[in-house]
């Protein structure tokens, strides 16, 4: 629950972020930007309006190890410890912890918060450093693929400790040779329906003395510095590695992990870390991000702009994750270890990064997006169905339908090839006539599946009417989001036949080709709005902005009916001619800009608590929305997709704390800013088109795989100067405001005359 206090604070928040920032759509010019990596700032976005915060997450590009000290946000004062991994960004979910102490080693040492100075904290993507300021001790860390190196420098002449320990139960360590360790974690994701084991090695410098302690006890109430902590139960043993007052006062824990075997983070260790420095790993690791992030140089823009745009891009590369081990991976899909070669890769959502992330890398890095498409079927092949939301230990229960094919036609269609095509469409497929559709569910169809392919729309339940499928009912708290499953199958039935159509498979083309008009069956004239139906098909009359329960879990999902409005990209001409034509849909457009909560804050985002980034009743918080300002390219005011994708960058994604809108969910929500402040985004994923904005820089440049390189430019361009009023590509004019993937990859130029004039009359997009 989210009580009118802690909404007023968030507000207050936004409030001094709006006027302390310089913004993203404050233009100004500049030089190229050699390098993005002095702009990247890990911590914009730490703190979140509502739900979950961005976390300064320090590892490799897609690579497994991934490292925040675990605190709330960049508020919480205190950081309770260091993990050597954090397997899920967004819970969080951490793996094995790490933190420094001073003196004897006493039960309550590991219990203990530390306290720490934001302007004594570095963090870069490669590298971290805080100082501990009640016990004077600099903590540093580097990450390599799956290793990483802490460094802690203490005060002279003092006891110097490490503490180790687990956060789950039944966890163990076992130190051999001295100075190293071997440990265990059980890992018990209760939200997502998971557990799965990793696995440790590390190695302590010098000769300290090492000891464990046991972790089932509960030590009550204590003290530091005479302030009573909260009480804490430890999970699993407890290690710790000691050095006398006449020891060097740096120490360094070198580690290794593995979803495989102790043996194999042993492995690991020695593949990556044998007679490699902390400086080394760090130099090693700032190469790899100077690689990626070097792919985009922009000029002009100002240097919040160039903040908010590299960091964007940083973390793009958060997700997907490869997990294969020097040719070893443990599988969550089948719960064995495999021998292979290729790159292992998982921990994603498709259904928020099929809409920007996988089609940004397709253009970045197309090889690695093969091999990720490439790693779903594999999961596929080893589970029997085509995981929608993959994490290192199976395919969690996620949200509604199969992004995944939309996810495999867009890359199709972009020529990336290099999977086993047949496979995946075998997958698709066998989800879409054989798997569920409900929401937080994973597994085989039931009736109400039946229903949908029998009717062309999922049915609905009465407010207050207790559930009546047997399916549904086997897990509590089962919501159907039935309006939203529906909208949402119409997407998926168009990709799946299309897909089909692009093999050469005409009779999976002409039967899924029918479910692509299934949006149709709950539009409502009378709400101008998608509704509800029950299943004998009447309407269920709700209020579509409130309705619908937590969420509105019972008939949308994380955001209301103005929202879902919009969600058919597989047809928004058909969607514009069911509006009433371009005028009427502009029309509409402009009032969910404009609409109102119609009820306080605090009750609405109670109900809402996904549904944040608000203008009017449009909410840039969640994914839902994203492509919705590029549908005014759709009618005949396409500037007005300038207008308002300017306004989105410039309102919700400054240069600081709170310079995200709502979950970012490792990619998604950058993507869609990496492409807009580009000044293109990819409306329909599936059609390799790309429809054109007004970018914050003058100048961008795209170092392409095949060496080629696409370049936009944006004469005059300002804060004023946003509105395209002409343009080329290579020296063509063009009619409407889009381009092909083609005309992407096979480089180019797009030049586009910048003024202040909204006039401009373009052809609409279809």
């Amino acid at each position: 629950m989210f009580h009118s206090s802690l909404v007023k604070t968030v507000l207050t928040a936004l409030v001094i972020n709006a006027l302390c920032s310089p913004g993203f759509g404050q233009a100004a010019k500049g030089k190229a930007t050699a390098t993005g990596l002095k702009y990247i700032d890990p911590t914009i976005g730490n703190v979140a309006p509502l739900l979950n915060t961005n976390r300064p997450i320090v590892h490799l590009p897609n690579q497994m190890i991934r490292m925040f000290p675990k605190r709330q946000d960049h508020l919480d004062m205190q950081i309770t410890d260091f993990p050597m991994l954090a397997s899920n960004i967004i819970t969080p979910q951490m793996v094995f912890s790490i933190k420094p102490s001073k003196g004897a080693v006493t039960d309550t040492a590991w219990h203990r918060r530390l306290t720490y100075d934001h302007d004594l904290e570095v963090t870069e993507p490669w590298y971290y450093s805080v100082k501990l300021t009640d016990d004077d001790i600099l903590t540093e860390y580097t990450a390599g693929e799956k290793t990483g190196i802490y460094r802690f420098t203490f005060p002279a002449n003092v006891e110097k400790n490490l503490l180790l320990s687990h956060y789950y139960k039944n966890g163990d360590f076992e130190f051999r040779d001295g100075n190293k360790i071997v440990g265990t974690e059980h890992v018990v994701d209760m939200i997502h329906d998971q557990q799965g084991t990793a696995y440790m090695y590390g190695v302590f410098t010098g000769k300290p003395q090492t000891g464990k302690k046991d972790g089932e006890k509960d030590w009550g109430k204590y003290t530091v510095s005479g302030i009573p902590e909260k009480p804490k139960k430890m999970e699993g043993e407890r290690a710790f590695a000691s050095y006398g007052e006449k020891d060097p006062p740096v120490v360094e824990f070198r580690y290794a992990i593995s979803f495989v075997s102790q043996e194999q983070a042993k492995i690991n260790f020695e593949k990556e870390l044998t007679g490699v420095s902390f400086e080394q790993l760090k130099n090693k690791g700032k190469a790899a991000w100077e690689k990626v992030i070097g792919q985009v140089k922009v000029e002009g823009g100002s240097e919040a702009q160039k903040r908010s745009f590299y960091t964007a891009l940083y973390r793009c590369y958060v997700r997907m994750i490869d997990i294969n081990e020097n040719g070893t991976y443990f599988s969550g899909y089948d719960k064995k270890i495999h021998e292979d070669k290729k790159p292992f890769y998982t921990d994603d959502y498709t259904w928020g990064n099929y809409l920007a992330l996988h089609p940004l890398r397709a253009i970045l890095d197309p090889k690695r997006e093969a091999d990720i498409l490439q790693s779903y079927v594999t999961m596929y092949q080893q589970s029997g169905w085509m995981p929608e939301y993959p994490r290192p230990f199976g395919d969690r229960p996620g949200m509604f339908g199969f992004k995944s094919s939309v996810m495999f036609l867009d890359a199709y269609r972009k020529g990336i090839r290099n999977f086993d095509v047949k496979t995946a469409f075998d997958g698709i497929l066998k989800n879409a006539e054989q798997a569920t559709m409900l929401p937080f569910r994973n597994g085989p169809k039931g009736d109400l599946e039946e229903f949908y392919y029998k009717n062309g729309y999922y049915p609905a339940l009465h407010p207050g009417e207790k559930e009546t499928d047997a399916f549904a009912s086997l897990k509590p708290g089962q919501k159907r989001s039935a309006v939203a499953i529906t909208l949402g199958d119409a997407y998926d039935s168009w990709a799946l036949s299309e897909m089909a159509k692009e093999l050469g498979n005409k009779e999976v083309s002409a039967k899924y080709a029918p479910r692509v008009k299934n949006y149709k069956n709950l539009w409502s004239d009378k709400y101008n709005l998608f509704m509800p139906k029950d299943a004998k098909g009447n309407w269920i009359d709700i209020d579509p902005k409130f309705d619908g329960g937590h969420n509105g879990f019972d008939y949308y999902n994380e955001n209301n009916g103005w929202s879902y409005m919009w969600n058919a990209q597989q047809d928004i001409a058909g969607l514009r001619e069911l509006m009433g034509g371009p005028e009427k849909m502009e029309q509409n457009l402009d009032q969910l800009f404009r609409e109102g909560m119609d009820k306080s804050k605090p009750v609405f985002w109670e109900k809402w608590p996904n549904q944040t980034g608000m203008i009017g009743q449009f909410a840039m918080g969640n994914q839902v929305t994203f492509f919705i300002p590029y549908l005014f390219n759709y009618t005949n005011s396409p500037w007005k997709t300038q207008k308002y994708t300017r306004l989105i960058l410039d309102t919700w994604f400054q240069d600081n704390i709170f310079g995200v809108p709502g979950d970012e969910d490792g990619g998604s929500m950058s993507s869609f800013v990496v492409f807009s402040a580009m000044g293109f985004y990819p409306t329909t994923p599936g059609i390799p088109r790309y429809s054109i904005t007004s970018p914050v820089f003058s100048k961008v440049t795209i170092d392409l795989h095949n060496g080629k390189t696409f370049t936009l430019i944006a004469h005059n361009s300002s804060r004023t100067n946003k509105y395209i009023q002409s343009a080329t590509l290579n020296g063509k004019p063009l009619a409407s405001l889009s381009f092909s993937h083609d005309d992407l990859i096979n480089g180019g130029t797009l030049v586009l005359e910048m003024g202040e004039k909204t006039g401009k009359k373009w052809a609409m997009q279809d």
